[in-house]
């Protein structure tokens, strides 16, 4: 469970986790209150599926108002704004105001706002806040998981075959033909799939066990970063995309330990490391 933590940063760790809960509540909040007049506002990014509402942006002006309030002088890497510079250093906040921006867009309640404190490259803290449910998700290192007040575990899952797996799709057109043939070869060896449009909660999803696994290639670093350590304080075996060392790739995965590694092996013989 994330590893062996002094007294003083499991402390650390949890003063984080409190800022990250606070502050991706309130954006949440507005998130929720916004959006009827929010989605109104689209702009695109790398295509034209890849949308931006004045949500996202709002959220993310709020949370970098309030972290520079609460942490000064930290620096914060989020979505729209980019930044971060000086996170080499330090501690730094990576942010994505709003994971889900589609779901958002179309009024499906599978969205997010999710929050994190990284230091020397490694998440320490982080919360993951959903504006329809009102569930928050959060971890800090050493410190263990949790879905509001109830600890977090992910699922003893030790049949790939009898496995629900999650996944995502990129926004290019050929990357989303080959992730499709992946998923041809992955849909026969396990129980069923699942894709729900927001790597943040899909990480969170495993960390309690609705998923027994979640993979995803092309993720940033703040689709993941508070996703992935909720999921890894609850047990679950972790890859992030440049931390592997093999031939996986930008890979995003994080699954229960006992199918892991036959689920990776299946992924590699469907294609994975094509994507």
């Amino acid at each position: 469970m994330g590893g062996v933590a002094t007294a003083e940063h499991v402390k650390d760790g949890e003063d984080l986790r409190a800022v990250a809960v606070r502050v991706a509540g309130e954006a949440a909040e507005l998130v929720r209150r916004v959006r009827e007049s929010a989605v109104t506002e689209v702009d695109t990014k790398s295509s034209e599926t890849d949308v931006v509402t004045a949500g996202d942006r709002a959220a993310e002006r709020l949370i970098r108002q309030r972290l520079a309030e609460l942490r000064p002088g930290e620096p914060v890497l989020g979505e729209e704004e980019g930044g971060g510079a000086g996170a080499e250093d330090g501690l730094c906040w990576v942010v994505d105001p709003i994971d889900g921006t589609v779901n958002y867009l179309y009024g499906y309640p599978w969205y997010a706002v999710s929050v994190a404190a990284r230091r020397e490259g490694r998440s320490v803290a982080g919360a993951v806040v959903e504006p329809v449910s009102g569930r928050v998700w959060s971890a800090a290192r050493g410190h263990g998981a949790w879905c509001d007040d109830t600890p977090l575990r992910v699922s003893p899952a030790s049949r790939l075959d009898l496995s629900l797996v999650a996944t995502g799709f990129a926004y290019a057109a050929e990357r989303r033909s080959r992730q499709a043939r992946v998923i041809d070869g992955l849909l026969g060896r396990v129980r069923d799939i699942r894709r729900s449009g927001s790597a943040a909660l899909d990480l969170c999803a495993v960390a309690a066990g609705w998923v027994d696994a979640y993979f995803e290639h092309g993720l940033k670093p703040w689709d993941w970063a508070a996703g992935a350590l909720v999921a890894e304080e609850a047990g679950a075996l972790l890859r992030l995309p440049g931390t592997s060392g093999d031939d996986l790739g930008d890979i995003t995965l994080a699954a229960a330990p006992g199918i892991a590694e036959d689920l990776l092996a299946v992924l590699r013989e469907a294609g994975v490391t094509a994507v």
